[in-house]
């Protein structure tokens, strides 16, 4: 079998302001502590409206309506600058709340959403249908009506987490057991989050081509774990995504790795195809409704919008070799052993430099590098400084330290092989894979022969192991040659032929006797 290829890339944002308020985990565990914290009315003050999300430059290169150079063309920073108000973009769509929380009730297949008859109301007509849905779908059908006194009871025992607007009570999701705390009101509202996010994404790769009933399996790599209390992380979000986007011939499975999942469920996808177990397989996440705000303090602090507030989702299409699309050359991964060692060094020595030379290639042969993309306004403000930066500086010296360039060269090569950030801080959503739609596009149109993704994750989060984790692949231009594939018939002919020249070997063998 050839080569898996990218044949199709997609992203969204859901701008989800009010979500981020009641449920970031900053915010939970800020209002848990102090629910007079003056933040709170700080944080207000400093979120913005829908039309800001939309123009804001970061969120329109996420979505494919401007390059990652065209956006560092633009002076930052960009959340004063809004010379562009596209809410569709080449990759996907920028989503508002009220069209998030009508998602939120097309993927609950329990009776956890509720929703006022305030709400439906008012926005029915503007979120019920999607194109991408056809007319006769109903987003908001099946809805369970319940009204403001009925929420409030729900969240005084605990059984329901709010859904706002504008700071007023339109809904809830509901336990889905009274008992259970993997099924309580806030890890449902988490799941069906990411649920619905990963649904968006995936729905938009319609839009490219891509025919979801031929899907044949689905790997989800989101950070969250849907469960109940006898196995917490059992799953499925691939199947529950696969369901609501109408894959009814495919199966699928979770892949779990924190901010690296996305990296090892590519490489898995290119196995899968390569190997010939599945034709087309879908990679896709949601995002991370805990991730909202994580840095709002520091965007506050800073007199500046609080730029995490969207949940973000990303899909993409695994196929078999078709001659055109880029290649996923699953002869060169590196990856993060364990006995690596967690140095800046030595994790970039073993996902980047180790596996290349193994290769017969040099850093300074692959075109791109698609590393941690976070975008940068969000995280230096934050203290973490700029990621992206930071990472090609360190594969710069790497290449220098190999004697593959001259410490002169090192600003060349990062401005080269590097691009600014721009992916909110989702953890798992910046890990790479936002680059692999502008990278498939930059291949076909010869711009570039090939770059190289690399995802890595903190798994010493989870508190089972202080190790840190990795994976990296190469994509690169198709070659064009197809494996040759014998028939059935050819076979048949083959065998035949072969059985002849046996038979035919042996009578004159005995012959000659």
């Amino acid at each position: 079998m050839g080569y898996a290829v990218i044949k199709g890339v997609s992203y969204v944002l859901a701008h989800t302001p009010d979500v981020l308020i009641q449920h970031g985990s900053v915010q939970v565990q800020a209002r848990a502590k102090d629910p007079s914290d003056p933040y709170f009315q700080q944080l207000k003050d400093h979120l913005r409206p829908y039309e800001d999300v939309v123009s804001y430059p970061a969120n329109q290169c996420y979505i494919g309506n401007l390059t990652p150079q065209q956006l560092s063309d633009i002076p930052q920073p960009w959340f004063e600058n809004k010379e562009h108000n596209a809410n569709q973009g080449k990759f996907g769509e920028i989503y508002n709340q009220a069209q998030f929380y009508a998602m939120l009730n097309h993927v609950d297949v329990f009776n956890l959403v509720q929703l006022t008859q305030e709400f439906i109301d008012t926005y029915h007509g503007q979120v019920a249908h999607h194109s991408l849905y056809g007319d006769d779908v109903d987003l908001l059908a099946g809805h369970q009506i319940i009204t403001k006194d009925q929420i409030l009871a729900l969240l005084e025992h605990h059984h329901a987490e709010v859904l706002m607007m504008n700071g007023e009570i339109v809904g809830c999701v509901k336990a889905a057991h009274d008992e259970d705390e993997n099924l309580s009101a806030h890890i449902m509202l988490e799941n069906l989050c990411t649920k619905a996010s990963g649904v968006m994404a995936a729905m938009h790769l319609k839009q490219q081509g891509i025919d979801l009933d031929k899907v044949d399996y689905l790997i989800e790599c989101s950070e969250e774990a849907c469960g109940d209390i006898n196995q917490r992380g059992g799953g499925n979000f691939a199947k529950a995504i696969g369901e609501s986007i109408g894959c009814n011939s495919a199966t699928g499975s979770d892949v779990r790795g924190f901010c690296a999942a996305p990296a090892h469920a590519m490489m898995l996808a290119s196995a899968l195809v390569k190997s010939g177990i599945f034709k087309n397989v879908m990679v896709v996440a949601g995002g991370a409704v805990a991730k909202l705000g994580m840095n709002g303090r520091d965007h506050v602090k800073n007199n500046m919008p609080v730029l995490e507030d969207c949940i973000a989702g990303f899909a993409c299409m695994v196929t078999e070799n078709d001659g055109v699309s880029p290649e996923i050359n699953s002869d060169i991964i590196g990856r993060h052993q364990i006995g690596t060692g967690s140095s800046p060094q030595a994790v970039m020595t073993a996902l980047i430099a180790a596996p290349l030379k193994a290769a017969g290639m040099k850093m300074t042969d692959i075109d791109k590098y698609s590393v941690e993309m976070q975008n940068p306004e969000i995280t230096k403000p934050a203290g973490a400084g700029n990621v992206p930066e930071s990472n090609y500086k360190m594969i710069a010296a790497l290449a220098v330290k190999e004697g593959q360039m001259e410490r002169t060269q090192l600003p060349a090569f990062v401005e080269k092989h590097g691009m600014t950030g721009f992916a909110p801080t989702q953890g798992h959503i910046p890990s790479g894979v936002p680059f692999l739609g502008f990278g498939r596009d930059m291949i076909l149109n010869d711009e570039i022969k090939n770059f190289m993704m690399v995802g890595k994750g903190s798994l010493f989060l989870g508190r089972m192991t202080n190790l840190f984790d990795g994976l990296s692949f190469v994509v690169q231009k198709n070659s064009g040659k197809q494996d040759e594939v014998f028939d059935e018939n050819q076979v048949k002919q083959v065998v035949a032929q072969a059985m002849r020249d046996v038979a035919e070997n042996l009578l004159n063998a005995k012959s000659e006797k």
